[in-house]
């Protein structure tokens, strides 16, 4: 099964959209818009910030998703697409929602035996120092964002109650998880096959929205430096994490590695950014797959999942 046919009509690009993750979007956007205009598709942006957004996909073959947080990565968009009867890139409704919300992925991941780091749901009236007992030094984040945005992390009571205040101004549960001491690595995962691994090396406190969008000193080490076998572990935790969820096509899996040696699941990305400074690109380009084959393998992935589960 190939992609879909230039001579089908053109292809939506949707980008941009509500979330605080907007500009990020806008870029990954131009960046599938610039690839598909490669590969000989007429091409539509569509944002659905705009309210004739629905009205613009009228005669469109298929839509490419490079929207990024709620409302175009939560399952929220491809449930409307699939009213719509548009074929959509990447996961459809459930891994999307799943994967959005890294609450219930890691609820779903400790069930499975999948590892991942201990965690705690945090609410208004939380005993904050118990919570530093338990875990000492923890992350807190809103589950239901991505790009790190609302993160902060806390290592006392007073600081802890304040990452909670922070988070807690974003929609969706608050969790607290367990710092992990070790470097971070991502996973990128197209079809059924892990890319080479990427190791994550910034100078912040952690690998923050400022270190993954906006800093040209984070470094990006691939190969990873990991050995062959220990690079195979993590690739199937990452595939199994993925799985799990219900994902499908392409998305991304960021992994920390303890003291201990052991791999530990942070979450899965669905629509990951296709930005200058983003990690699929690169995890591609050393597969030997430019940004152009990338998103030619992409559609015709999403294609066959479409003919299959449609």
């Amino acid at each position: 099964m190939m992609a879909w046919s230039p001579e089908k009509g053109p292809v939506a690009v949707l980008l941009g959209g509500n979330s605080a993750e907007r500009q990020v979007s806008l870029q990954s956007g131009q960046t599938v818009q610039t690839a598909l205009q490669a590969l000989g598709y007429q091409v539509r942006a569509v944002d659905p910030a705009e309210p004739d957004w629905v009205a613009q996909l009228q005669g469109v073959s298929c839509a490419f998703n490079a929207l990024h947080g709620p409302g175009g990565e939560d399952g929220t968009m491809q449930g409307a697409l699939q009213a719509l009867e548009i074929p959509c890139t990447g996961s459809g409704v459930l891994g999307s929602a799943l994967a959005m919300d890294k609450l219930r992925s890691k609820q779903l991941w400790q069930g499975m035996g999948v590892s991942t780091a201990g965690f705690v749901t945090l609410h208004a009236d939380t005993d904050w120092q118990a919570v530093i007992q338990r875990f000492g030094k923890v992350f807190v984040k809103p589950a239901c964002e991505g790009s790190s945005i609302g993160m902060a992390a806390a290592d006392n009571p007073d600081t802890l109650q304040k990452a909670y205040e922070f988070a807690a101004a974003y929609a969706g549960s608050v969790l607290a998880e367990q710092f992990i001491e070790g470097p971070e690595y991502t996973v990128a995962v197209l079809g059924e096959d892990a890319l080479p691994a990427i190791r994550l090396e910034t100078d912040n406190e952690f690998y923050d929205y400022e270190a993954k969008y906006l800093s040209d000193d984070t470094r990006y080490l691939c190969p990873c430096g990991l050995t062959v076998a220990e690079e195979a572990e993590m690739a199937q935790l990452a595939l199994q994490a993925f799985s799990s969820l219900g994902c499908a096509v392409w998305g991304r899996v960021d992994v920390m590695r303890g003291s201990d040696g052991s791999f530990y699941v942070l979450e899965v990305n669905t629509i990951p950014g296709m930005t200058s400074h983003s990690l699929v690109p690169m995890a591609a380009a050393a597969a030997g797959m430019d940004i152009t084959a990338l998103v030619q393998r992409i559609l015709q992935l999403s294609a066959e999942a479409w003919v299959q589960h449609g």
